[in-house]
């Protein structure tokens, strides 16, 4: 049964918005709201933690329930959190590791990153009963339902989280394709739910897992040493018959393309880092920011969110990573690379990736 305060935290946004508009700005409702329980709110989606569990020795797994203004996801889908640290409100994107669960909680497992100030924040401080404001939830890195081609999904490191989502919707559909995971990491305690993965494998005869170590010795069956290369991809048969899904820092994801696109019958992949770029540019341009008013000299060669914020302007962002979409604006001109793809774009851009793209013409940005 509901509590009061539950029951009131669903009822008042649907029933008494037209009838207190015209009384009260939002803002105030919220303030006066969160007093009465910390996740109502007139319109913003806020999530609360409702439980903390460590990963692994350098990852945490946060469950938090949203209120009702949140949509919902779908497995293999990130959202962005905003977290003040010292006083300063900083939002981060996190792949949800939990398939949507009836209780409507979710789930992010966090990686302290050395010098993250989100991520260390999260993995030392957070707590049952903080509230984050949370975006909705977004990426198309996701897998149709009750999926009857083979898959496989390849995870580095944090890479894991979008693909133990997949994972746990596939188990909870009583995994309909065969499913093989290969998952990387420097040492076995940094594994994120490997005896959960043990576990499904024993009770799914369709499901595989093998764990592949950088930095240790392979001590059981399904344990193996090495980086991703020929002899990984090897353990898949039929790779043309694969669904192939890989998730991790940009190198690796760059070498899943390499050894399978080509050759699965279907490839996507995310990176948590960009792919290693060789940047030739030298020299600098002028930016020119037409809402502030201001002309900025910055240096060509990175990208235009880094270099605006080393001259002390902090444009909206996310993910850092070119998926989230927060840090796009409008530029009206001027000639930018995808330091992704080398692409080069001279066109008029009405949502311009400053994460992703750098500078290699004066330009003139929306901000």
């Amino acid at each position: 049964m509901n509590s009061p305060t539950s029951a009131l935290e669903l009822r008042a946004p649907a029933r008494w918005q037209r009838f207190i508009a015209p009384l009260i700005t939002p803002e105030i409702f919220d303030f006066w709201a969160a007093r009465v329980h910390p996740t109502l709110s007139w319109q913003r989606p806020l999530a609360r933690v409702v439980e903390r569990t460590q990963a692994s020795v350098d990852a945490v797994t946060l469950r938090l329930k949203p209120n009702r203004h949140w949509a919902g996801f779908r497995a293999g889908q990130h959202v962005n959190l905003a977290v003040e640290v010292g006083g300063t409100r900083l939002t981060r994107s996190y792949s949800l590791s939990d398939a949507p669960r009836a209780d409507g909680s979710i789930a992010i497992t966090v990686k302290a990153i050395e010098g993250g100030r989100v991520s260390q924040q999260l993995f030392r401080a957070a707590k049952v009963g903080d509230v984050f404001d949370i975006g909705p939830a977004f990426g198309e890195m996701t897998i149709a339902a009750s999926p009857q081609s083979p898959i496989a999904l390849l995870a580095a490191g944090s890479g894991i989280t979008p693909l133990m989502a997949m994972i746990r919707a596939l188990a909870a559909d009583g995994m309909p394709a065969p499913v093989t995971l290969m998952y990387w990491a420097r040492t076995r305690e940094e594994f994120c739910f490997a005896d959960e993965l043990r576990e499904l494998a024993k009770k799914f005869p369709a499901f595989r897992v093998v764990f592949f170590l950088t930095r240790a010795e392979a001590a059981s069956a399904d344990e193996r040493q090495g980086r991703i290369g020929n002899e990984a991809i090897a353990l898949l048969a039929d790779v043309e018959k694969h669904q192939v899904f890989a998730c991790g820092p940009g190198g690796f994801t760059e070498a899943a393309r390499t050894l399978v696109a080509a050759t699965a019958q279907s490839f996507m992949a995310e990176a948590f880092t960009p792919p290693p770029q060789i940047v030739d540019e030298t020299g600098e341009v002028e930016i020119t920011l037409t809402r502030s008013q201001r002309t900025l000299t910055v240096p060509r060669g990175q990208s235009i969110l880094s270099a605006l914020e080393a001259q002390g302007v902090r444009p909206a962002h996310g993910c850092r990573m070119g998926i989230c979409n927060t840090c796009a604006c409008a530029k009206p001109s001027g000639t930018t690379k995808n330091l992704h793809s080398g692409n080069v774009n001279a066109e008029p851009a009405l949502a311009l990736r400053i994460c992703i793209n750098g500078a290699t013409s004066n330009l003139t940005l929306d901000l």
